[in-house]
């Protein structure tokens, strides 16, 4: 790995154009059997270093496939740079499916409107909330960098954390002519860096909320036709220049009971306000129609499962429904047992009849492994006459668990007293019939997914940084949902917070299935061209363009 920092410019260039021309000539084969022919490809026989470059690479993948290595090296070693190069040449732009507007925005861009907010009148109480987030960070402020530090999310923070970390953005976000150049920064970064000529841009519609830890200073005075209207302006702006950039305007309403706006008796209340609000605005600005043409629903979803849950907005996505829009949901992101969260899809599914569902995770993580790996951490917790926390995520997995008339056994696990072999036996007949319960279960919803020809749109960086059950980008489940032909798409969640980027998210997937995705699929999935023989024209035009 060490190659990577000595590499000079000319071999780079050298050898992003030899992988260019083999995948070409291979029309998109997975990633190793492209790096096997590279090895041996006469075309490097005149560069040993190259060829040694290609095999250490080619080693280093096959380790990551076993779970040893750190994959991010690889996106940085000479062949990932060239696999960079390679996407970001690609002739047809990419389809960023899903992206916040808040963890979208460069701190180059959010540095000096955060400096004009805390020059402002409102400066000491802008202060005060960013102390209660980001604590003594808050009053060192100075530089662009230190703006950076304070959005990125650091390697131990988990979704809470990053729910919280976004709230920087937020308070800039605060105008219309914020929105306006916030969209069109967005747009001209991701289309110009990262080969993306299609944004969904997700933002929440209403930031009033009786959650004081949520509420900004001056949001009362952003209506949310100002703030529609801002991030319109702003692609357009920027389409005017770039006529192939496309965008979708995607308001997302926070699923929590506490989120809304406090002048209203009820959040059901509230979001039917919305809802009305909505349709009128399409209705007075008939030029959003061609953009503004589905919701999406967000928020931390642990608690919300059950059918009543969905209930509150039931009737106003219906009825949004009724007027064309389309119906997305983040679900599956994260849960407190498995089963719910596959419960939470269903009645995702069942009760709101989304359209897309974001995540998903829940319908892509094998349950006969997920809940073996609990039964070895609990066994092992019991080696050492350890308590397992109820609170945990393995306490409420045995928690949700039928343990019949072997309830004395979870006691027994709870309270750190070891089991006896028989009891050790009858703890494994338990996990077995749990997990398969829940397999069935997942599957019965995942073929509906399939039956309705419903999109999952994955967010791979998102999924392993913010979640405890994608431990690995091997263990993300996109390869798999592809096998079974699920409809997907790609997207960033929030590239800048996450530290990732569209194509970096391209080459981790790449990477993480280097036997079975191939590289012409993948392309197909992030442009949205299901034509193959097309995209094999366009890949023999690159091998040409290098002549």
């Amino acid at each position: 790995m060490q190659k990577a920092e000595v590499c000079s410019k000319e071999k780079q260039e050298r050898l992003t154009q030899e992988l260019t021309s083999l995948i070409a000539e291979t029309n998109g084969l997975a990633l190793l059997p492209t790096l096997e022919l590279f090895q041996n490809s006469r075309r490097l026989q005149p560069h040993p270093d190259l060829q040694q470059l290609v095999a250490a690479f080619r080693q280093q993948v096959i380790l990551c496939q076993r779970g040893i290595g750190d994959i991010h090296a690889l996106v940085d070693h000479p062949l990932g740079r060239s696999l960079y190069r390679f996407f970001k040449a690609f002739p047809l732009p990419f389809r960023e499916e899903h992206t916040h507007l808040t963890g979208a925005l460069q701190a180059s861009f959010l540095h000096p409107l955060l400096q004009k907010r805390l020059d402002g009148p409102e400066g000491p109480l802008c202060l005060e909330k960013l102390r209660a987030v980001y604590g003594d960070e808050a009053d060192r402020l100075t530089t662009v960098q230190d703006v950076e530090r304070m959005l990125t999310l650091r390697d131990s923070e988990r979704f809470e954390r990053y729910l919280q970390v976004l709230y920087l953005p937020k308070l800039v976000l605060i105008d219309r002519e914020a929105h306006r150049q916030a969209a069109y920064h967005m747009a001209r970064t991701m289309m110009e860096e990262f080969n993306v000529g299609f944004i969904r841009i997700k933002f929440t519609y209403s930031r009033l909320t009786t959650d004081p830890k949520e509420q900004i200073p001056g949001a009362e005075l952003l209506t949310n036709e100002e703030s529609l209207l801002g991030l319109y302006e702003g692609f357009r702006a920027y389409q005017k220049e770039v006529p192939q950039f496309q965008f979708a305007l995607s308001p997302c309403f926070r699923k929590e009971p506490g989120f809304y706006d406090q002048r209203f008796a009820t959040k059901k209340q509230h979001f039917q306000q919305q809802v009305d609000e909505i349709i009128d605005i399409l209705d007075r600005h008939p030029e959003l129609a061609s953009c503004l043409q589905e919701v999406d629903t967000v928020g931390d979803e642990r608690s919300l499962y059950r059918k009543e849950h969905f209930l509150e907005m039931q009737q106003g996505l219906r009825k949004l429904a009724s007027r064309g829009f389309s119906i997305r949901s983040h679900h599956g992101e994260t849960f407190y047992t498995l089963k719910r969260g596959i419960q939470a899809v269903d009645n995702a599914m069942n009760i709101w009849r989304i359209d897309t569902l974001e995540h998903g995770l829940a319908l892509g993580i094998n349950p006969n492994s997920y809940f073996h790996i609990m039964l070895e951490q609990a066994l092992a917790l019991n080696d050492k006459q350890q308590a397992v926390r109820s609170e945990s995520t393995l306490g409420r997995e045995l928690l949700d668990m039928s343990w019949g008339e072997h309830a004395l056994i979870l006691d027994r696990l709870v309270q750190g007293v070891p089991l006896s072999p028989q009891e050790v036996n009858r703890f494994v007949k338990v996990k077995f019939h749990h997990a398969r319960e829940v397999e069935h279960y997942q599957h019965d919803v995942l073929n509906r997914v399939l039956d309705k020809s419903m999109t999952v749109t994955a967010l791979p960086t998102s999924n392993q940084k913010l979640t405890t059950v994608v431990p690995g980008f091997k263990d993300h489940p996109f390869s798999w949902w592809e096998k079974k032909g699920v409809d997907l798409g790609v997207g960033t969640d929030n590239y800048v917070t996450l530290g990732t980027n569209y194509i970096r998210e391209l080459l981790l997937l790449l990477m993480a299935e280097p036997e079975d995705l191939k590289i012409t699929k993948l392309l197909m999935v992030a442009t949205g061209e299901n034509r193959r023989p097309f995209l094999s024209h366009l890949l023999w035009e690159m091998r040409k363009n290098l002549a």
